[in-house]
């Protein structure tokens, strides 16, 4: 796993999982995040309470850490059903949406200031759209992204996308090698997305997307 060396401030991300509050908060504090973005589009839990919205504000607030909520710009469900195709959400239509740009800007400006942890609800980072959607429109943009993961581990994004790559079959090797690893790794993501994204007939996930 490839450690983080751009001395840049990055935009980091992470799933609350199951995680007691504690434990959390004691992930934030390891990697020195001030403030969290909460890109979930629906930021309740009843299995989990200390994860909905007021109650999470108010235990990082405790700790000098700041909470915002940005599921309305951010979150991996969408108002707008132009961003559906067969009642599930298209990333790609997401990211081009002013809700969404407007999120991304928000975004810049944060991590600008301080180190910003964008929080979503899975732990592993290649079954959430905070990998799927908005790391890599932060990637476009410049940004270094990295994921800390449940273990507390950071893994740069490039190296998560490797893994896509891998657990899909799609290295650069034979007639693969002959196109770029921007058009392997698009693909890659388009088709983790069909497996993970919000679909609209389905339940939404408690506290997911």
């Amino acid at each position: 796993m490839r450690r983080m060396t751009d001395p840049a401030r990055p935009l980091y991300t992470l799933g609350h999982s199951n995680h007691p509050i504690d434990a959390f908060v004691a992930l934030l504090v390891r990697h020195r995040i001030a403030a969290v973005a909460d890109v979930r589009s629906v930021p309740f839990s009843r299995r989990y309470p200390h994860f909905s919205r007021d109650s999470l504000r108010a235990s990082l607030e405790a700790r000098q850490i700041g909470y915002v909520h940005l599921g309305r710009e951010l979150g991996g469900q969408s108002d707008d059903p132009r961003c559906y195709e067969d009642g599930q959400v298209q990333y790609d239509r997401v990211a081009c949406t002013v809700p969404f740009l407007r999120g991304m800007e928000r975004l810049e400006q944060g991590i600008g200031k301080y180190r910003v942890a964008v929080m979503c609800a899975e732990a592993e980072p290649l079954d959430c759209h905070r990998t799927l959607l908005v790391a890599p429109a932060m990637r476009q943009r410049g940004h270094q992204v990295a994921h800390i993961l449940r273990d507390g581990g950071l893994e740069e994004h490039e190296a998560t996308m490797d893994r896509l790559l891998l657990e899909l079959g799609m290295e650069s090797t034979g007639t693969l090698a002959l196109r770029s690893r921007t058009e392997l790794v698009t693909e890659a993501v388009a088709l983790r997305a069909r497996r993970v994204a919000y679909r609209a007939k389905d339940v939404a996930a408690e506290g997911g997307s």
